[in-house]
């Protein structure tokens, strides 16, 4: 029921947003055999990150694929998937915000904040008084600091903390400065506290909800969580994985162009010759050579007469535009092979 009114919910944007926004790509037409796009997938739960990834890239029959980051196995909603000429620019999206719904359970703590772990704590919560939950939200609202869970996926001595949890080991981690940019509550029925988190990069929601529980004189895990943003990307864009596998969707109609992850920046556009210095790594003069580029850019997605992304650039305070990420143009193909 708590999921069923998490997905309820969400909030709705203009489908293919990013599409509108995005530059179309004359090589959609073409018949080249590479698979270059992004696809945007609602990943249901139970699935991992890697396995979603595993499955689009088989039906894309891709070559080169990548994610943007994990979505944890009992979590749903947006994971964008990277492939071909748009897994130069997956790294954008590691550090991109993104806003989460998460149902927290109060009164209960388990092992690994979620649904997955076994309950190691109780506690009566009687004590968590309602009027209470918005003041205490927004004693975690800027910067804060967590401190990350031992089932995640860093590292320590080359080993994931999650392996050493498994064994039953528990080791010292340092807090880190997180920061969350909204908390909103959006549903209360006490032991359950339904929240949309707007956050910065390495923001933990486990660990969120944990404090939260400890924060009202309790303890808790999630019960649900549902991403529904990455940076520009919206989960009412995304596609889920029935719906390709059963046929109802094809290869065209998911995959994005390679720059819908880049609709952060401003767009410039080069004339042929200047293109062509582009592509070879050439700097460029700004006023010298006449490029249109918005003021206080420092980064730009750039783009030929033909509208076809060349890559991203940097804009230096002397002026000169650097090539940055290159794309292979005779590899920036989707059509035939998307269809």
């Amino acid at each position: 029921m708590r999921k069923d009114l998490l997905r309820m919910m969400t909030p709705r944007l203009p489908k293919n947003e990013h599409r509108r926004n995005a530059r179309p790509n004359p090589a959609d037409k073409s018949s080249c055999s590479s698979v270059s796009g992004v696809v945007l997938l609602d990943k249901p739960a139970g699935l991992s990150s890697n396995a979603a990834l595993t499955r689009v890239k088989r039906f894309l029959k891709a070559k080169k694929a990548g994610h943007t980051g994990t979505l944890d196995p009992f979590a749903t909603g947006l994971l964008p998937l990277c492939f071909g000429e748009a897994t130069k620019f997956s790294h954008d999206l590691l550090n991109a915000d993104k806003t989460y719904e998460a149902v927290i359970h109060l009164g209960i703590r388990t092992a690994t904040g979620d649904t997955e772990g076994e309950i190691v704590e109780k506690q009566d919560i009687a004590s968590v008084l309602p009027e209470r939950v918005e003041s205490v939200l927004r004693c975690f609202l800027g910067d804060i600091a967590q401190i990350p869970p031992m089932y995640s996926a860093l590292k320590r001595d080359g080993k994931p903390l999650y392996a050493y949890a498994r064994e039953g080991v528990t080791l010292a981690r340092d807090a880190r400065r997180v920061r969350i940019h909204a908390l909103e509550l959006l549903d209360m029925q006490l032991p359950f506290l339904t929240l949309r988190v707007h956050c910065g990069k390495g923001t933990y929601i486990r660990v969120l909800g944990e404090d939260i529980g400890t924060a009202l004189g309790s303890c808790a895990h999630l019960n649900a969580l549902r991403r529904v943003r990455v940076g520009t990307l919206d989960v009412s864009d995304a596609c889920v994985l029935e719906h390709l596998e059963s046929g109802v969707q094809s290869r065209a109609q998911i995959l994005n162009p390679v720059d819908s992850l880049l609709l952060a920046h401003m767009p410039v556009t080069l004339s042929e010759e200047l293109a062509n210095r582009f592509l070879q790594g050439q700097r460029l003069s700004i006023s010298k050579e006449g490029i249109a580029v918005s003021a206080n850019a420092s980064r730009v997605r750039v783009y030929n007469t033909a509208d076809v992304l060349l890559g991203t650039a940097l804009i230096r305070q002397d002026g000169v535009l650097t090539p940055e990420r290159l794309i292979s143009l005779s590899a920036l193909c989707v059509g035939a092979s998307a269809a």
